[in-house]
Order: C-alpha cells, then sequence, then structure tokens
C-alpha cells in the first residue's frame, strides 16, 4: 500500500530523435507533445531542413538541437543561442550526441546509411533504440546484432512492417515460429506493365497511394526496394533464416504484417496506415497508449486482398535473397548505390529501370569483402557512392 501524504513524481522518458524534421521525426514530435507527462525531447537532430528544425527547437526546447549540413550552423546557433538551447553540427556531432547521459532512448529517423554510425554508439552507450531506419540492419545486420548480443540495449522496431512482426511474437515462443509474412502496398505502379514502368517519370513515382513519406523511402516503395530491405531487416531484428520470410503485396494496406506459426495459425496485426500507431508502441516500451485517432473499422473495408509480388516487373525484390546469401558487404553496396540512384531519377538524369541497373553494375564493380568490420562498412559505402555517381553523372552529399 502507499504511505499516506507520500508524494510521488514520475519523470518523463528522455528521447532523442534523428532526423527529427523528417515524416518519422515530426510524428514522433507530436506523440511527445500528446503526452508531456510521459516524454521529453531532450537532443533534436536534422539533416538540412534548419528552418524547421528551430521551429521544433523552440517549440520543444531540447538541451541540444544539431544539425548535420554544416553549412547551416551558423543560422542555427544564432536562432537558438538566446533560448540557451545547445548547438552542434556535421554527422560526428550526430554520433557523439548518442553516449550524452540526458537521454535514455533514441528514435533513429534519418534515411539512408546516415543512421548507422548514430546507432552503433548508441548501442555502445546502451540507450534503447526506437528503429525507424531499416538500412542500419541493411548495411551492417551481422555486425550490428553481434554488438547487441554484448550491450544491454534493446531495438523496438518502428516501421509498421516490424512493428507488427513484434507485436505479433509476444508471448509466442520463438521456436514456434514458422514464417514472418511483411505486406506491401505494392506501390503506385502495381498495376502496371513493364513497358508501362519503363517510362515513369519521378512526379508518378513520388504519388504514393497509402501513405505520406519523404522522397527516398517514396521511391524505394515503387521500385519495391523497400521491401527487399524490410526481409534483409526482418532476418536480423527477428533471428529467423531468410527462407522463412516473404513479402506479399496488400494494397488496402490494413494489415501491416503476419506471423505464421507451426500449428498454422497466422497472427496478424492490423490497423489504418498512421505511423504514430507503431512510434507510440516504441516510446512507450511495447505498451499501448492511448489515441485520439479514429480506429479501424473493418466494416469500411468490404475486401481485403493478397498478391504474389512480381518480380519480373520490380526486379528489386530480387535483391534480398541475394544479399541474404551473399553476406559480406553486399547489402551494403546495394544500400549505397540506391541512394545515388534514387537521386538520380529524381533529376532526371536516369530512367526508373536504370535505378535497379545502377545497383547490379555497383554490385560487379565494387570489391566483395566476407567478414567486413565497420571500418570496411564505411570504406564500401563511400567507395559504392563515388562509383554510382560517376556512372549516374548524379552527386550526393555524403
Amino acid at each position: 500500500m502507499r504511505p499516506k501524504n507520500q508524494t510521488y513524481i514520475f519523470m518523463p522518458h528522455k528521447i532523442a530523435i534523428l532526423g527529427s524534421t523528417g515524416s518519422i521525426g515530426t510524428q514522433t514530435l507530436d506523440v511527445i507533445s500528446r503526452f508531456p507527462d510521459r516524454f521529453e525531447a531532450t537532443v533534436l537532430a536534422a539533416g538540412s531542413n534548419v528552418d524547421r528544425l528551430i521551429e521544433q527547437a523552440v517549440k520543444f526546447r531540447p538541451a541540444l538541437a544539431i544539425i548535420a549540413d554544416e553549412s547551416k550552423y551558423d543560422r542555427l546557433r544564432e536562432a537558438l543561442a538566446p533560448l540557451g538551447i545547445e548547438t552542434a553540427a556535421g554527422s560526428q556531432a550526430m554520433a557523439d550526441a548518442m553516449e550524452r547521459p540526458d537521454f535514455d532512448t533514441v528514435v533513429t529517423a534519418t534515411v539512408g546509411y546516415s543512421g548507422l554510425l548514430p546507432t552503433v554508439r548508441a548501442i555502445k552507450a546502451a540507450k534503447q533504440i526506437a528503429l525507424a531506419n531499416k538500412e542500419t540492419l541493411v548495411v551492417a545486420g551481422e555486425l550490428v546484432t553481434r554488438l547487441l548480443a554484448e550491450s544491454s540495449t534493446r531495438i523496438i522496431p518502428v516501421d509498421s512492417e516490424h512493428s507488427a512482426i513484434y507485436q505479433c511474437l509476444v508471448g509466442e515462443d520463438p521456436a514456434t515460429v514458422n514464417k514472418l509474412i511483411i505486406t506491401a502496398s505494392g506501390g503506385p505502379f502495381r498495376t502496371f506493365t513493364r513497358e508501362e514502368i519503363a517510362t515513369v517519370t519521378p512526379e508518378q513515382a513520388l504519388h504514393h497511394p497509402r501513405w505520406n513519406m519523404g522522397a527516398k523511402i517514396t521511391i524505394d516503395s515503387a521500385t519495391m526496394l523497400n521491401k527487399a530491405f524490410e526481409i534483409i531487416e526482418a532476418r536480423w531484428l527477428f533471428d529467423i533464416t531468410p527462407d522463412r520470410i516473404e513479402a506479399v503485396v496488400h494494397p488496402q494496406s490494413i494489415v501491416h504484417s503476419m506471423v505464421e506459426f507451426i500449428d498454422g495459425a497466422v497472427k496478424a496485426q492490423l490497423g489504418i496506415p498512421d505511423m504514430r500507431l507503431p512510434i507510440r508502441y516504441a516510446l512507450g516500451d511495447a505498451s499501448r497508449l492511448p489515441s485520439s485517432e479514429r480506429p479501424l473499422a473493418l466494416s469500411d473495408y468490404a475486401t481485403l486482398t493478397f498478391e504474389k509480388p512480381d518480380q519480373e516487373k520490380f526486379p528489386c525484390l530480387t535483391l534480398a535473397p541475394f544479399a541474404l546469401k551473399r553476406g559480406g558487404n553486399a547489402a551494403c553496396i546495394i544500400n549505397a548505390a540506391n541512394e545515388v540512384a534514387v537521386r538520380a531519377f529524381l533529376e532526371g538524369k536516369i530512367s526508373f529501370p536504370e535505378i535497379y541497373g545502377s545497383i547490379t553494375r555497383a554490385l560487379e564493380a565494387i570489391p566483395f569483402i566476407e567478414s567486413p568490420t565497420l571500418e570496411d562498412y564505411v570504406a564500401t559505402h563511400r567507395e559504392t557512392i563515388s562509383y554510382t555517381e560517376h556512372l549516374t553523372g548524379c552527386k550526393i552529399r555524403l
């Protein structure tokens, strides 16, 4: 029993957000704002959108704000110094911030390879990780899982598909899992022919039928490389062999993923397409927080359909089994080449099918390393970026 006249003070859970100005970052801050007694944003970090970062810092008053683009630092410092908010710039500052003692959970919501080094530092600092940056496990899944085994750190996935699987596995014996089934919307070109896909424009590819996401992940959805990445991520997150993970196209995006068990039962997590649900679940340490949003009403959906993905129309899907069988730095090469190829497509320098072509050429050109170290992953990423930039004529910021 609680002693009479004794007051209990519950301190808010302190959160760092990497990629605070992107889609996942802004929705994470929305969740924090709805539960001010439970969560506090202590560190905010963004890539280059300094104006939005300043707005967020003024509203949430973090201890530290970081801008990766060092050319934007003076503007950040001048805006936030009068408020007493510490500021920093550069990717190294973002990684170094993971060792700060004033937060215990980091939401990794950056895009692409940029999430790897901060995540490694966060694991070594024993921070809990709400992982929205799938590329961390795509690029270096074997290394990251080895570091996790040596740490008290726990990863709770934020990607809707992996959060769904995580939720379906609660209370289950891992030995009874037969298969993981990852759903895909199919993207904007699900019903297109191969000939139609060959001539699609960036504007068409950016028009996702279900989700509101940033440009990079939206293009990855259109090529279905994001689903290949999610298969790779699931292999490491859930310690399951690649042959027991499959993707299925589900255009309604209501079933977010499923788990099949050895007795034939299939568990699924359903919900409206809203990333705040998995964000709440991750921030709440796998507990359920109330939502003011309209819940899913199955009566609104007369039919839920499922299709086998067409790997001839979407050859990027084949890169998942290839990368997992090949191992080493193969997935790192795929990810880096894709980062440049997507930007090249958006800038009109290559066609949509040439995204896949650029990746396969990079796999042929970049030396394979069977057992890469962290330094090898860094070097592979840089070498692949340089090669694919030369191949496509498109420069990106490292």
